[in-house]
């Protein structure tokens, strides 16, 4: 093997290759490569003569979250941003190539304030608080779910998370494709549940408009346009008050029978 060879190896062993010296011979694009050195070793700055660097990495990420979680992840703009920070938008991209990348950081960001259960726990209190750290992380950061959730960020903290739920499943007994299904039932699940209960929230916040308010606005619709015969299951349940029940919201219900559900699974699979 040459020298350069050799070189070439120690940077790849020691973990300090940057995208760019990656060039197109190894897997992902350029800017693919470059979010992925962002996530797992974001650069540090370096002791220098003269005056300190006004920002860093880490401020700009903690702009784009307070950007995001005051206003929503449609107000996020790099020149946001930089005005919060006080510096010129340009500045910006120094650190960080672009918005979408900012925005993958700001994820994983946040992601690490999700506690991780016990791994010592038995596996339905570690997926019940697994599940309840998810919410509060979706209620603290409704912006997060105007986001692709089938394209999360590949960060350190953001696998944690993961990693934390398939391994509570796995003492369940769910292994290989059955473990990610159970998997992707409790974060659709979740995630469904939350785009209705916790964005409605926040829509009311910002919109000074209610749920209630919403559908009393439209009550004329029941008299005039409502037919019973067109939709008898609905109006029975209607009848029967299903509709106001409270608890049909509440979200301990629904992880309630939620894990109700994969417990039944999780007999049927050992027996199997």
């Amino acid at each position: 093997m040459t020298d350069s060879a050799n070189q070439q190896q120690a940077r790849v062993i020691d973990g300090h290759e940057t995208a760019e010296e990656l060039g197109d011979t190894h897997p992902g694009t350029p800017e693919g490569r470059r979010v992925v050195e962002l996530l797992w070793a974001p650069p540090q700055q370096p002791p220098v003569r003269g005056p300190r660097p006004r920002i860093s990495l880490a401020d700009i990420v903690a702009a784009g979250v307070a950007i995001a979680d005051a206003d929503g992840l449609a107000a996020l703009s790099m020149r946001k941003v930089a005005s919060r920070l006080g510096v010129g938008p340009m500045s910006l991209y120094t650190y960080v190539p672009g918005r979408s990348e900012l925005v993958e950081l700001m994820i994983d960001h946040v992601y690490g304030e999700h506690a991780i259960p016990d791994p010592e726990l038995p596996w339905q209190q570690r997926i019940e608080q697994w599940a309840r750290e998810t919410w509060r992380i979706y209620d603290a950061h409704p912006w997060l779910l105007d986001y692709n959730m089938a394209r999360l960020p590949i960060g350190p903290h953001v696998l944690d998370v993961s990693e934390a739920l398939y391994a509570a499943l796995f003492s369940a007994g769910f292994v290989a494709a059955e473990n990610v299904a159970i998997s992707n039932l409790i974060q659709w699940q979740l995630l469904g549940a939350a785009r209705s209960m916790i964005s409605d929230a926040d829509e009311a916040r910002h919109t000074g408009v209610s749920a209630e308010a919403y559908w009393d606005s439209r009550a004329s619709f029941w008299d005039t346009y409502f037919n019973w015969s067109r939709y008898p299951t609905m109006a029975a349940i209607w009848e029967a008050g299903g509709f106001d029940d409270p608890a049909g919201w509440d979200f301990d219900r629904m992880l309630n029978r939620l894990l109700t559900g994969i417990e039944q699974l999780a007999a049927v699979s050992q027996e199997s």
